[in-house]
């Protein structure tokens, strides 16, 4: 066989070899070859004896946990093919098993015996029952773990352990500790005692600070109880031994009764504030009965009252009656404007018919002297001078008679069209009243009562962190339902829709009319899947409650859609967003929801 330095031509010459004597190319057999070519010589690797371990492996007990887990470990080496690691796995467990059987066991049972009949103080049957339940499930499957924990509560005892959860925690610190038998081993894995011993200073922190700044936040009012509440947040942090945290329990309770008996004088004080806020509105009431500007908000005060505080409906009557302050402000300076100048005319015209009483009294004066010049007249030239000075006293007396109906005329004139502007600026301030309660046509929030809800609700949002969302309502084929059945069909359509909305939605959701036949709904604390869920079940309440219009069932439907609230939103981008998601609703067959 001519020799080959190359490897590359030594490793077709093996290919070549392999075909032709027609041998499987295994990485056995290309080994061989590859020597054979190469004239080296090959090493003898000995082969991993799967067969043979696998048949221990399976020969082995499985009587015990600590059995079963050496039955999987070397099951698993074997399907490595891990020589190796399958002795020293077999040789660790042979030491435990033999650590295990050095260790003086009945002594150590004996001295347990010994304990439990015995009578320690403070210690009984039941709590040495836990301790020892807790220690075997606590331990594993390590003998020596065991042994040493079992040690260990042999020795509290027998010294006068105080509870069994000091025990559990000692238990739990001497298994730490390391042995000259344990130094090779890796350390056992985390127990349930373990970890509730991690767990227990985030509870504390937990619990101090639920105390410094929820629970003496929320009583302020009470500077006794909130010093308590920021003292036991204090010990809770400091509290490390049975004994302090125990202690730290006991003032806990105690704190806990304070705060209940706090929570029910606030209860009697918030229904007495209420019963005595609805004795003044009845009052009110009664007072103002002739005033209709105070009905409507007396009445949403009144509602108000009569229902579970919510803080929505608090701010939602707060915006409504300022809007009916501002406008009842503007119509009452005009209807005052109103009254004072009927005052002027009034007291005008008093003045000309007391200038006109004065007039005519003077009158008769110069006719009386006139008809005494005529009956001492001794010729008809003395009778003519008298009869042109009764004519010119008459013409004068004529013009400022005439003058005064003039005056009297148009200050009657003044004075009716004064009262209708009085009456106008009565039934406005009227109207504004109601708007407390109902907004225009359809009774729900407009464009501005839908600019303070919309800021109200976001603040909150980012404020808690919660979702947003905000959907926008169209309804479909309204112009061909206002040419078919007139206007007044199509307001009462937009009524009924905003009615159902407003039932069927929840009373943390608010409702306004965008425009037209538009309308919007902001859903607080709402997912998008969620807000489209929503507005699926309104629409399918809306197909369930038909429309009438004379008495005949109407169908009306609406495209909706559905958007959250982004970082950097405000309401006209969100709005806009809403409002395309609604147009492809449209787009893609009606009566449909998208989200954006």
């Amino acid at each position: 066989m001519p020799s080959f330095s190359n490897p590359t031509e030594i490793a077709r010459e093996t290919f070549r070899l392999l075909a032709t004597r027609r041998i499987a190319p295994t990485p056995e057999h290309y080994r061989t070859v590859y020597h054979e070519v190469a004239g080296t010589r090959v090493e003898e690797t000995p082969a991993f004896p799967a067969e043979q371990l696998k048949s221990i492996q399976q020969a082995l007990p499985r009587a015990t946990p600590a059995q079963m887990r050496l039955a999987r470990e070397l099951e698993q080496t074997v399907k490595e093919g891990n020589l190796d690691r399958y002795s020293t796995t077999l040789s660790e467990f042979i030491k435990d098993q033999g650590a295990a059987e050095s260790l003086p066991w009945g002594e150590l049972i004996n001295s347990l015996l010994r304990e439990w009949d015995a009578v320690q103080t403070g210690i009984t049957q039941g709590k040495k029952r836990e301790a020892l339940d807790h220690l075997f499930s606590s331990a594993g499957n390590n003998a020596e773990t065991l042994h040493n924990r079992l040690q260990s509560l042999v020795r509290r005892w027998s010294q006068g352990m105080r509870s069994e959860e000091e025990s559990m925690v000692d238990d739990d610190n001497s298994s730490e500790a390391p042995t000259a038998a344990s130094d090779t081993k890796t350390a056992p894995p985390t127990t349930p005692a373990s970890r509730a011993s991690e767990l227990l200073p985030q509870m504390r922190d937990l619990l101090a600070f639920a105390l410094e700044k929820a629970v003496a936040a929320q009583i302020v009012e009470a500077p006794e109880l909130a010093s308590q509440a920021k003292d036991l947040a204090t010990a809770a942090r400091k509290a490390n031994s049975i004994q302090e945290i125990e202690e730290l329990l006991t003032e806990l309770k105690r704190f806990a009764f304070r705060l209940e008996l706090l929570a029910d004088d606030r209860s009697e004080l918030r229904e007495g504030l209420l019963h005595l806020l609805q004795l003044l509105i009845e009052n009110i009431s009664e007072l103002v009965v002739d005033d209709h500007w105070l009905n409507g908000q007396i009445a949403i005060v009144r509602d108000i009252v009569g229902q579970p505080l919510s803080l929505r409906t608090i701010d939602d009557a707060e915006r409504r009656i300022k809007e009916v302050i501002y406008k009842q402000g503007q119509l009452k300076h005009s209807l005052s404007e109103a009254k004072d100048a009927l005052k002027a005319m009034l007291a005008g015209f008093v003045d000309h018919l007391a200038d006109f009483s004065d007039s005519t009294s003077e009158y008769h004066d110069k006719i009386e002297v006139c008809a005494k010049k005529i009956s001492a007249a001794n010729d008809i030239n003395e009778l003519a001078d008298v009869v042109q000075e009764v004519m010119r006293e008459t013409r004068i007396i004529q013009i400022n008679a005439q003058r005064s109906r003039d005056e009297l005329h148009t200050t009657r004139q003044r004075v009716h069209e004064t009262e209708q502007r009085i009456s106008e600026l009565q039934e406005e301030l009227d109207k504004a009243s109601t708007l407390v309660r109902h907004d225009q046509l359809t009774g729900v929030l407009n464009r501005r009562g839908l600019e303070e809800a919309f800021e109200k609700e976001m603040a909150r949002a980012e404020r808690r962190k919660t979702p947003l969302c905000v959907a926008l309502l169209d309804i479909d084929n309204f112009k061909k339902l206002n040419d078919s059945l007139g206007h007044d069909a199509g307001d009462a359509a937009l009524i009924h829709l905003a009615t159902l909305v407003r039932e069927t939605m929840r009373p943390q959701d608010t409702v306004a009319r965008f425009g037209g036949e538009e309308f919007v709904i902001i859903l607080p604390d709402t997912s998008v899947e969620d807000a489209q869920k929503a507005v699926v079940r309104l629409q399918r309440e809306l197909t369930k409650r038909f429309f009438l219009h004379n008495n005949e069932k109407q169908l009306i439907t609406f495209s909706a859609g559905v958007t959250a609230l982004r970082k950097d939103d405000n309401q006209a981008s969100v709005t806009k967003r809403a409002d395309e998601a609604m147009y492809q609703a449209k787009q893609t067959g009606k009566n449909r929801v998208v989200c954006a």
